[in-house]
């Protein structure tokens, strides 16, 4: 008999900027730990803490601004598993499970990533077609997912 998955609650958000909906451009940032990692902005959900509330406060902590407006959330959870370089820093989890949004950054919100504990070293904002080229490996099967979802309800 296998053992069952642990994964991490965590919550991950989809940035536009603050030109949507006349131009659609995506966050992206390089993790600090990892040379070469592009991601979205994503944590883990606190106990007691609900998505949207994990949502703020993750984008304070890693990108020094939670001034945002919800476009939409992703009707499920998704999941993927730690590949083995990862795994052991996040032990006791095997992977994350990940409640998404899309959100716009409100006209003349300031981003900084030089914050308390700062995870990402570089940003910058790309259009749908070239996200790919930056997301790490492991990844993109569920960003894929998430954003042809949003596509396809006409957000992005």
């Amino acid at each position: 008999m296998s053992e069952e998955k642990r994964y991490r609650p965590n919550v991950a958000a989809i940035i536009l900027s603050a030109k949507y909906p006349e131009k659609v451009e995506f966050f992206i940032a390089s993790r600090n730990d990892v040379a070469g990692a592009w991601q979205f902005p994503q944590g883990g959900i606190d106990e007691g803490e609900s998505p949207r509330e994990a949502l703020f406060r993750e984008l304070k902590e890693e990108i020094g601004t939670d001034e945002i407006e919800i476009i939409a959330e992703y009707p499920g959870w998704v999941s993927y598993d730690f590949p083995k370089m990862i795994a052991k820093k996040m032990y006791p989890y095997d992977g994350q499970k990940q409640k998404y949004f899309l959100v716009r950054l409100k006209p003349g919100a300031k981003i900084n990533l030089k914050t308390k504990e700062p995870e990402f070293i570089e940003y910058k904002f790309v259009p749908y077609h070239k996200i790919f080229r930056y997301i790490t490996y492991f990844k993109r099967p569920i960003y894929k997912k998430v954003l042809e979802y949003f596509r396809k309800e006409g957000y992005i």
